[in-house]
């Protein structure tokens, strides 16, 4: 199994994006030096034995519209998608994926989407996993109470992709 990555730079620092031949599968946080790590121990996870294979002319087009979405101009991804995760997970990040751009929700909302009304830490815990960050829009959930509660690039990142989004 091959999976391609590259590197970019963005306003909010230095992303790894991953793809396999049937879409876009990983974003991290970081270069992939740094990640390559959590980056082995995913892939192992989902796909057993792997290779990383540096592309930028793979992933032009996600790295396109990533730059599209950092100006501001771009309000939906339209990329093939390799999402690799638990029943529950999936279910979860596909309900992230229809909370509109600009737009937040509590965990506890999105608990509620899914049918799970009492499943707010479990959410919590898949958004944790989200493996597609800014893509598959964790950073548009917050707490109940309005904070800005938990990200994997860190509150500031999260704070400076909803101010992307023009949320307050």
């Amino acid at each position: 199994m091959t999976i391609w990555y590259e590197e970019m730079e963005t306003p909010i620092g230095l992303l790894t994006v991953c793809a396999t031949s049937v879409g876009l599968c990983h974003i991290e946080f970081g270069s992939y030096a740094d990640n390559l790590p959590v980056l082995e121990l995913w892939a192992k996870r989902w796909f057993r034995e792997v290779h990383f294979i540096r592309s930028a002319e793979r992933l032009e087009k996600v790295m396109g519209q990533l730059n599209q979405y950092f100006a501001g101009e771009l309000l939906h991804f339209d990329i093939p998608l390799d999402m690799q995760g638990t029943p529950f997970q999936l279910k979860v990040w596909e309900a992230l994926r229809t909370i509109p751009y600009g737009e937040i929700r509590s965990y506890k909302q999105l608990a509620e989407t899914i049918g799970k009304p009492k499943a707010v830490r479990a959410v919590g815990g898949a958004n944790n996993r989200n493996p597609l960050p800014i893509i598959i829009p964790c950073h548009r959930v917050i707490g109940v109470n309005g904070q800005l509660v938990g990200y994997a690039g860190g509150l500031q990142v999260k704070e400076k992709l909803l101010e992307i989004e023009g949320v307050r």
